[in-house]
């Protein structure tokens, strides 16, 4: 069901760009930023959503093999986005961010 899902998505994508900007990321900042970028050049705005689609694609597969990157992605400012759609509690951000010290 995920391939069709996205095969879908990027559909919607290649022609309207603020639509699969929209489905992966909310009525955020990166939606106006997709809306200017796609006003100004069609192409910028394709450039645009598909770099945020990736990136969410990318972040949701680490999630789910149980991997958080905390190092956020240039130029996204999406919180779900950078998550992969996944809730990660603040504590385990936290817990993965800071090595673990071992008292000798």
């Amino acid at each position: 069901m995920g391939a069709i899902k996205l095969v879908l998505l990027i559909l919607a994508t290649i022609f309207f760009p603020p639509i699969g900007v929209f489905a992966v990321a909310g009525c955020g900042a990166d939606f106006f930023i997709n809306i200017c970028l796609t006003v100004l050049g069609y192409l910028p705005g394709h450039i645009h959503a598909f770099y945020l689609i990736y990136i969410f694609y990318e972040r949701k597969g680490e999630a789910e093999s149980g991997l958080y990157n905390p190092r956020p992605a240039s130029g996204i400012y999406s919180e779900r986005v950078l998550r992969g759609g996944k809730h990660v509690p603040a504590a385990a951000a936290a817990a993965q961010q800071q090595p673990e010290v071992v008292a000798a």
